[in-house]
C-alpha cells in the first residue's frame, strides 16, 4: 500500500496535544515530514519525541507574527515549500453571554481564532505548492447556538467564510480550502469534567459517544491527501450527527 503523503510536506499549527498531534502522528506515518508548532517549549520538545522521526517543532504562538515569521523562514530554508497547511491553533471561553463579554474577551478569541488563522494563510502562501492543501479547524459551534459562546462560535463562523473565499481567491494556484468542524472530541478540554456532565454531552450525540483524536486526523489526512481532489470550500463535520439531526 502506498503511502499516501509520501515526500509531502505539512505544517500543522498548535500540535502539541490532542487533535493536532494525532494529526501530526499520522502524517509522519503516511510519509510526510512535519513541522508543528506551540507556545510552550517543553510540551513541543514532548510532541516531538512521541511523534518520533521526520519532525522539527518551532516554538511559537500563532497569533504572534514574528513567531509565524520564524516557522515560515524555518521551512524555507529546510525544504522551500509547504504541501499542507493545518491550522490547528484555537482558543474558547465558557459561560460569557451577551451581557458580560468584554472586549478584552472578544479581542482575545478573534485575535487567536481569525487573526491568526487569516494571517497564517497569508505568510505561508509563497511557500505553497500549486495544488496544495490548505485545512483550518472549524466547529459545530460555528452552526449552532450555544448560550456562553458567542464570540467564540462566532470566530468559528468566519473561518467557515473564509474558506468559501479563498477557494475561489486560490483557485489560479489550484490550492484547496477546506475546514473541519470536530463536535465532542474527547480531549484535554473535557478533563475534569464531571461524568454527569459528560453523560449530558453524550445523550445527545446520535452515535452515544465522544470523538476520538484520531478520527479527526483520519479526516485531515483525507483532506489532505489526493483521496478528496475534488473537495473544495467544504466544511467537514466530524460529530457523531451532534450537529446534523
Amino acid at each position: 500500500m502506498s503511502l499516501k503523503l509520501k515526500d509531502k510536506v505539512a505544517v500543522i499549527t498548535d500540535a502539541t496535544s490532542g487533535m493536532a498531534l494525532a494529526t501530526a502522528k499520522l502524517f509522519v506515518e503516511e510519509g510526510a515530514y512535519v513541522y508543528i508548532t506551540g507556545r510552550r517549549q517543553e510540551q513541543l520538545d514532548q510532541a516531538v519525541k512521541e511523534i518520533g522521526s521526520n519532525v522539527t517543532g518551532v516554538q511559537g504562538d500563532a497569533g504572534n507574527f514574528e513567531d509565524l515569521d520564524r516557522l515560515f523562514e524555518r521551512v524555507k530554508a529546510d525544504h522551500g515549500h509547504i504541501d499542507v497547511l493545518y491550522t490547528s491553533a484555537g482558543i474558547g471561553h465558557w459561560g460569557i453571554g451577551i451581557d458580560t463579554i468584554t472586549p478584552e474577551e472578544y479581542t482575545r478569541v478573534f485575535d487567536v481564532n481569525v487573526r491568526g488563522t487569516i494571517f497564517t494563510v497569508q505568510k505561508a502562501l509563497p511557500l505553497l505548492n500549486k495544488g496544495a492543501s490548505i485545512i483550518m479547524t472549524g466547529s459545530i459551534a460555528g452552526v449552532k447556538g450555544l448560550p456562553g459562546m458567542g464570540v467564540y462560535s462566532a470566530s468559528k463562523a468566519a473561518l467557515r467564510s473564509f474558506a468559501r473565499t479563498w477557494t475561489l481567491e486560490l483557485e489560479p494556484q489550484k490550492i484547496r480550502v477546506n475546514v473541519i468542524s470536530p463536535g465532542s472530541i474527547d480531549t484535554a478540554t473535557f478533563d475534569g469534567v464531571p461524568q454527569e456532565t459528560r453523560d449530558i454531552f453524550i445523550s445527545k450525540i446520535p452515535m452515544g459517544r465522544f470523538g476520538e483524536s484520531e478520527e479527526i486526523a483520519s479526516t485531515a489526512l483525507f483532506l489532505a491527501s489526493a483521496d478528496s481532489s475534488y473537495i473544495t470550500g467544504a466544511e467537514i463535520f466530524v460529530d457523531g450527527g451532534l450537529a446534523q439531526v
